[in-house]
């Protein structure tokens, strides 16, 4: 089979997932937890095909988003491995695979699939930007045309980065590939400007040109060009999350200051560690986020409370994660005197995780088990405590997330007697648990 025939039997098969999906029972999404005041910004767990299908036909969200990014497997064929520093020693366990069963034609029917739901979700004056590298990237090209037309093409953005691996057969491949689509001619663009440092770094001194002059030498400022060097996520990075591909959030900044205004929303659909969402968040706009691994989920969550954004965390109604997680804690209690309030005090004791699929090897698998003997709450990613629970509905205004500081293990609040309080817990691996105390009395 040609490259070609193969191309266009991945473009039907994507095309008949796509109108199966509009012909099945819409799945509904349920908020189980929200952060600060409002619910408008959205983190959701669950199958991104589903949930981009319940946006569409239950929350009305057709042809209202702006600008959507995607990132999603490059189709290498590999696995990847979140790397995370814990009591000193490196954590490696994995994220997710890039391995199709059914080859190329596997991967470009999901990605056909994906991106007609996105076309509708988009904005007549919106931009889609799909951000590859050589593995696919060519062929997703012929893939855009077809579905939102070769004539809105807009731009090819050449990311350009210094890590990563070089080799004797080949130049050493230091780039990624954006491609930039409207969903119509009326689509809407901000240019973003540069430094453009004159020939030999000296004045120009040309009338009615701007000249400037930093430590490097004289500039004017210019449009910027289609290639940006961006480095990546480096390893004392304060952005680093440890999650498997997390992208730099400047990268992100220029895409959505490039293509939306503020109040405007923003999606990702293959969302990982969350860095759309997070510089969404810092910089006005409104985020729909949505993954399929739990890990995803916990590290977006743990990043954006971390930042002050405001957002629901939703999933699929009558999905259940597992709780392969065990939290012990202390619980007391100081009257107040004359009140019937009192001082609430949770400090928690230890963690224990019910089962090491993630982690690589068995040999790695061995060590973090003694870790977690102990030290088990290094192993904690977050914690938080709802102490006005309404039973169904976690929303904390207590919040601690793992960061370079530790994770603070202790809280105190005064509650009035007779609330009742819910505590949620997650850890390194994407694990979560709920509790709600006994005998609060």
């Amino acid at each position: 089979m040609t490259v070609m025939s193969e191309l266009g039997r991945a473009y039907r098969n994507g095309k008949s997932r796509y109108a199966r999906l509009k012909k099945s029972e819409p799945v509904s999404l349920v908020m189980k937890e929200q952060y600060g005041s409002s619910p408008d910004n959205m983190l959701i767990y669950g199958d991104n095909a589903k949930v981009m299908d319940c946006l569409l036909r239950r929350e009305g969200m057709a042809g209202r988003i702006k600008m959507i990014y995607i990132d999603p497997p490059f189709f290498s064929k590999a696995d990847y491995d979140a790397v995370l520093k814990v009591a000193g020693e490196t954590i490696r366990h994995t994220v997710y695979g890039d391995n199709w069963r059914f080859g190329k034609a596997g991967y470009f029917s999901m990605l056909t699939s994906a991106l007609m739901q996105m076309k509708e979700l988009l904005a007549t004056d919106g931009l889609i930007w799909l951000h590859l590298d050589w593995h696919a990237a060519a062929s997703a090209r012929l893939i855009m045309d077809e579905i939102f037309g070769e004539e809105n093409f807009v731009n090819e953005i050449i990311w350009n980065y210094k890590s990563g691996g070089s080799s004797s057969r080949h130049f050493a491949r230091k780039h990624d590939t954006i491609l930039v689509y409207a969903k119509s001619r009326k689509y809407g663009f901000h240019p973003l400007q540069e430094k453009s440092y004159n020939r030999q770094l000296k004045p120009y001194r040309f009338k009615g040109v701007k000249e400037y002059r930093d430590e490097v030498g004289w500039y004017t400022m210019v449009n910027m060009k289609d290639v940006w060097q961006i480095d990546m996520v480096g390893r004392t990075s304060s952005e680093r999350t440890g999650y498997a591909t997390q992208k730099p959030e400047e990268l992100l900044r220029r895409i959505i200051l490039s293509s939306t205004e503020e109040g405007d929303i923003c999606a990702d659909f293959f969302s990982g560690s969350g860095t759309m969402a997070a510089v969404a968040s810092k910089t006005g706009r409104r985020f729909i986020a949505c993954d399929t691994g739990p890990l995803a989920v916990e590290t977006s969550a743990a990043r954006l409370t971390a930042c002050g954004a405001d957002f629901g965390v939703y999933e699929e109604e009558g999905a259940a994660r597992k709780d392969n997680l065990t939290l012990k804690y202390r619980l007391s209690f100081e009257d107040i005197p004359f009140s019937e309030d009192r001082l609430m005090r949770i400090e928690l004791e230890s963690l224990r995780i019910n089962g090491l699929s993630q982690v690589t090897g068995a040999d790695e698998a061995a060590k973090v088990r003694e870790m977690i003997r102990e030290k088990p709450l290094e192993f904690l990613e977050s914690w938080s405590v709802d102490f006005d629970f309404d039973g169904k509905l976690h929303r904390p205004s207590f919040v601690s997330a793992r960061n370079y500081r530790g994770l603070e293990t202790k809280c105190e609040r005064i509650v009035r007697r007779g609330k009742r309080v819910n505590i949620k817990a997650a850890d390194i691996f994407g694990n979560s648990v709920f509790i709600e105390p006994e005998n609060l009395d």
